[in-house]
């Protein structure tokens, strides 16, 4: 097996049975072999005691025990292994870690690591392959070969890369598989709600709190440009600022402050396209001339707005400031280099539709950008979900059509 840069750096083995001990120490000798990493215990009874306490013939290959080094969690032994008919002598170590427990794992991975980092420091770089064998040559010895790896590993690529390997490792095993089939949705969705009697809770709310356990959460070094004195009085609330690496910072300069490329807006992906979505808070009165950069900027061919004008929301705006109109209605207005004009619009029980047509008036030469605006008017701003599924499913239906029929224009998402 390989190892970390390096071909062949492992033998994965069963433990030798009493008819395979001379083919084991043949295998030894034929790959020139140094180290042997033994991870059972003898009284296990699914690997005999293949060395011998003094000498000992097996085949024609002759083992002699040269010395016993016994500590707490593993014992080293040193061989001297000679063939017949062959002059020199091979000199071979195993280290037999002793503290693994039959049913389960170490309590805890000191020992293992003082075990492992004692095999490498002994063995020569110019040795054949490390000979790694538990009882049937799977658990345990994956386990260690992995271990030697990663170890390899963090030590030549960084932490950085070490850490994340284990971080996508442990969100397999606690996620798992979450993808499901179209077909079996329903029958799939009836099931995760049902509630098991012996936990009291749900697949549905299980997956949702283990997503909780495993999502990132940001820091504040994570947001600096967010926290920029210069930008601070554009965020509506501080406990929602955008990470510095998916920042939207606006392109257009022409007549704007030296300096205002931020707007608290970061881009996020779809299934199918990076970057599709923009997330943005409702904007303050003093940046809507920004919010129609962004839109502009972006090529946003849709946006969708999740509340209320007017809704003040004391536990999310930002000293009580209501969320005001940032549109004409009627007619044609100018915000910073940007001119807005509403074009039509249309309004149901659930959804209001407007049509803008978006301009750059310092770069008329680049024509116009046509809006559609939803607004989406069943979301209580209590609620944590819309007051209608039928609705809020109509929503993203025509959001979806209207962006099939512009082609690759983004999308901005905003509520409060």
């Amino acid at each position: 097996m390989n190892g970390y840069q390096r071909s062949n750096h492992f033998i994965a083995t069963q433990g030798p049975k009493q008819e395979m001990i001379y083919d084991f120490w043949r295998m030894v000798w034929q790959e020139n072999c140094f180290s042997i990493v033994m991870i059972t215990k003898l009284v296990e009874m699914k690997c005999c005691k293949y060395w011998p306490e003094d000498s000992e013939l097996y085949g024609d290959i002759k083992i002699t025990l040269l010395k016993t080094e016994t500590l707490a969690q593993y014992t080293v032994r040193t061989f001297a292994m000679e063939r017949r008919g062959y002059p020199a002598k091979h000199e071979v170590c195993q280290f037999h870690f002793t503290s693994w427990p039959e049913h389960g794992v170490p309590y805890h991975a000191t020992g293992l690591l003082a075990f492992l980092r004692r095999v490498k420091a002994s063995t020569p770089p110019d040795a054949g392959p490390v000979v790694v064998h538990c009882s049937m040559g799977a658990g345990r010895t994956g386990c260690y070969i992995v271990l030697d790896v990663m170890l390899d590993m963090a030590e030549c690529e960084g932490v950085e890369q070490y850490v994340f390997i284990h971080d996508a490792i442990l969100e397999a095993c606690l996620c798992g598989e979450t993808a499901i089939p179209v077909i079996e949705f329903a029958l799939t969705y009836k099931e995760m709600l049902r509630v098991d009697s012996q936990s009291n809770t749900s697949q549905l709310r299980e997956e949702f709190q283990t997503l909780n356990s495993v999502t990132p959460h940001l820091d504040m070094e994570e947001c600096s440009v967010s926290l920029l004195p210069r930008n601070r009085e554009k965020n509506r609330s501080m406990d929602v600022l955008p990470p510095d690496r998916a920042l939207a910072f606006l392109v257009t300069t022409e007549g704007i402050a030296e300096g205002s490329n931020y707007i608290n807006a970061a881009l996020t992906d779809s299934f199918h396209r990076p970057a599709a979505f923009v997330v943005t808070p409702h904007p303050l009165p003093g940046t809507t001339a920004d919010f129609w950069r962004l839109v502009y900027d972006y090529g946003c061919t849709s946006v969708v707005m999740l509340n209320q004008i007017n809704q003040s929301n004391s536990a999310w705006v930002r000293r009580g400031e209501p969320c005001l109109q940032y549109w004409p209605e009627p007619g044609l207005q100018q915000f910073g280099p940007m001119t807005v004009e509403l074009l039509s619009m249309t309004a149901d029980d659930d959804i209001i539709i407007r049509l803008f047509r978006v301009q750059n008036i310092m770069r008329l030469q680049e024509g116009q950008l046509v809006v559609r605006h939803f607004q989406f008017l069943r979301w209580s701003p209590y609620r944590d979900v819309p007051d209608s599924k039928k609705a809020f499913l109509s929503l993203l239906a025509q959001v979806h059509n209207w962006q099939r029929e512009c082609g690759e224009g983004r999308t901005i998402i905003h509520c409060l």
